[in-house]
């Protein structure tokens, strides 16, 4: 298992893909962030010792900014914050995604800007180690300042209230920490607001996301093959030239890998004279259309990239000339609005993947038997594979409406533009897990309309996906209870292993 060594500036996406697929991670802090962590903290200490007045250090918060507090009160000034914080509501957060959470914020704390104890940074460290994962209601977050009441959760399962998971199991907060051996953490001056003061829950999620959509691009280039091979659709949009033509990035990586997916294929090649002079958009424009999902993806992981490593917590301190300053780094607005375009371009991979769907069940347009049932009239084959997919697909539609463009004011006023961050990353994910089962019913029926023209080799990459399909999914010779079929085709989409089993016959694909 890689370490994951934390440094406040260098993780990656792709850091992460093990935490979010529910793999175990090993996490360590340099020495060099250590040290960036105890020069905040004595910055901390001094004006606690001086009894500066200090944002955050010495006064209550928001709206209370200008009550200055005794010294004496400055842990239970901490306590209270955390505690009066927890108003949260809805089903737990998935835990991976709390996880990648609890890496996050620990990623922003050494980075030396917001003046916590070391002592506090090895006891999340601790916490990572062994497994402890806080329960985090979904609900309750406006993305300003910060994740305020999901954070304030996961630091409260921490100071042993609420709940928290030990080895998947959910118990209370002081049992999860008997579990593991641990004490609650008793807080010092600026620590409960350096804890629930910024992004990451809705970049937490953000991330899973993130990495589902970049598998999800490479299997839906992989299922659009098959679907042209069962279609007898035909190539030549997937030209080179074309690509170089558009100058788009995505379009180029997209023509790529279909290339990939249906070079040797006996199938293209048996029309190459025939009297169809073009195929439907859903066929002819995938570089297109998948091509502007591929760029969405680029630009959003850029974003997302950068955010992994900021620190978003208030106010941070500059031990190096003493400052301290009060900003808006919590405000995910950044995030926001590029998790409605990450579920936005989701939606449209869905769409098209289900008007696919649409081309192979309907005999007049496919040429292939109605609905790919053997017997039509006795059996109704996919009829209804297809009507799932226009309902999940539709209701993709109500999700993409986007989060980042409303607020609300809250804290009296203070708080008057909030970036509704943590909705956006929640719809973006729902999105996600639609287009996946989208996906995973044009793979069941592009498999299936393959049975009608087996007398002919498709494509290496096409060959491979339908191979993966028919390990675990036998053809459909009759009616039968098609639930557990789209169930399996779902895991092949969503866990990669049909991205892994279509490189390992052609190579990698783009994302």
């Amino acid at each position: 298992m890689k370490t994951l060594s934390l440094d406040g500036s260098s993780l990656t996406l792709h850091d992460l893909l093990p935490i979010a697929r529910g793999g175990p991670a090993r996490i360590s802090v340099g020495r060099e962030a250590f040290d960036a962590v105890r020069r905040a903290r004595a910055l901390v200490e001094r004006h606690v010792a001086q009894r500066d007045v200090v944002y955050g250090i010495t006064t209550g918060f928001g709206k209370l900014k200008s009550v200055a507090i005794e010294s004496g009160d400055l842990e239970e000034l901490q306590r209270n914050l955390v505690l009066s914080h927890c108003c949260g509501f809805g089903e737990d957060m998935p835990l991976e995604e709390v996880r990648i959470a609890q890496v996050l914020r620990l990623n922003g704390l050494v980075r030396g800007h917001s003046g916590v104890r070391v002592e506090l940074v090895r006891d999340l460290l601790a916490f990572l180690e062994a497994g402890f994962v806080p329960a985090v209601p979904r609900q309750g977050s406006v993305g300003a300042s910060g994740d305020l009441a999901p954070l304030a959760h996961m630091t409260a399962a921490y100071m042993g209230f609420g709940h928290a998971y030990v080895d998947g199991k959910r118990k209370s907060a002081k049992a999860a920490l008997r579990a593991i051996g641990r004490e609650p953490i008793q807080l010092a001056a600026k620590e409960g607001l350096a804890l629930i003061n910024g992004t990451e829950i809705m970049k937490a999620t953000g991330v899973v996301t993130w990495l589902g959509a970049s598998n999800l691009s490479r299997a839906a280039d992989a299922v659009a093959s098959l679907s042209l091979e069962a279609l007898f659709g035909s190539a030549r949009p997937f030209d080179p030239r074309l690509a170089e033509l558009k100058g788009s990035e995505g379009h180029r990586r997209t023509s790529a890998n279909v290339r990939k997916c249906l070079e040797g294929s006996e199938v293209l090649a048996s029309h190459s004279a025939c009297d169809r002079v073009q195929d439907p958009y859903s066929l002819r424009c995938v570089p297109q259309v998948h091509g502007a999902v591929k760029t969405a993806l680029a630009h959003v992981g850029e974003v997302l990239g950068a955010e992994v490593n900021a620190v978003t917590d208030n106010p941070l301190l500059f031990p190096d000339t003493g400052e301290v300053l009060s900003a808006g780094m919590f405000h995910g607005q950044p995030v926001s609005m590029v998790l409605d375009y990450l579920g936005l371009s989701l939606c449209t991979l869905a769409n098209v993947s289900e008007r696919r769907v649409e081309q192979l069940v309907n005999p007049d347009l496919s040429g292939l038997p109605a609905f790919l049932a053997m017997s039509p009239g006795l059996h109704s084959g996919l009829m209804i594979a297809q009507v799932a997919a226009a309902a999940i697909a539709s209701e993709n539609k109500i999700h993409a409406h986007p989060a980042s463009v409303d607020t609300v004011p809250t804290s009296a006023g203070q708080e008057d533009h909030v970036s509704m961050g943590v909705t956006a990353a929640r719809k973006a994910r729902t999105i996600l897990e639609n287009t996946e089962r989208v996906l995973a019913i044009e793979l069941l029926t592009a498999a299936q309309a393959r049975e009608f023209n087996k007398q002919l080799e498709p494509g290496a990459g096409a060959q491979a996906a339908y191979d993966a399909v028919r390990k675990v999914i036998k053809p459909i010779k009759k009616d039968r209870f098609l639930a557990p079929d789209l169930e399996a085709a779902l895991e092949l989409v969503r866990s990669g292993e049909l991205v892994a089993a279509v490189e390992a016959r052609v190579g990698p694909l783009e994302p």
